[in-house]
């Protein structure tokens, strides 16, 4: 029969840095991928291609949950190691002696804990009365003829 040559332990470790570092490589290439699609990728003038943007939206989703997951597993490494650091193994409990009688239960007093909570809003009424104002009865106001023929002619000689 085959031995182990790793504890449980240093098992668990690798198994951890190799999780650790397969979800980084992902952010790096989902982070190499948003900055190449937006930097190099030529795009409209005045704003982004709707699939640019909906790409964009869904990148930005899965790097927030890499960076959570990430977060997760260091973090609850971290905190079970400084937790066993700074509370070292409890002595043991000592043997229990007679229970004593217990008193009768006295009902409590309810606890007013005002601290984190919210305060209590209360939406405006609607005006529903409301209605929108009449069009307009006076002519638009237009440039001129020649000063519209001018943007026209600017506009067709940029394209």
């Amino acid at each position: 029969m085959l031995k182990s040559k790793y504890t449980p332990e240093e098992i668990e470790v690798r198994i951890w840095g190799f999780v650790v570092v397969m979800i980084t490589v992902i952010l790096a290439g989902i982070v190499f991928a948003l900055l190449y699609s937006v930097t190099f990728v030529v795009q409209p003038i005045k704003s982004m291609a709707p699939i640019d943007q909906a790409y964009t939206k869904m990148l930005n989703d899965i790097v927030l949950l890499i960076v959570g997951g990430i977060g997760g597993i260091v973090g609850k490494r971290a905190v079970g190691a400084v937790t066993a650091a700074i509370n070292p193994a409890p002595p043991p409990a000592p043997a229990p002696a007679a229970p004593a009688p217990t008193p009768p239960p006295v009902p409590a007093a309810p606890v007013q804990n005002t601290f984190g909570a919210l305060p209590v809003w209360t939406n405006p009424p609607l005006d529903e009365s409301w209605s929108p104002p009449p069009p307009p009865t006076t002519p638009p106001s237009l440039e001129d003829d020649s000063e519209r023929e001018l943007q026209a002619e600017a506009r067709a000689s940029v394209k």
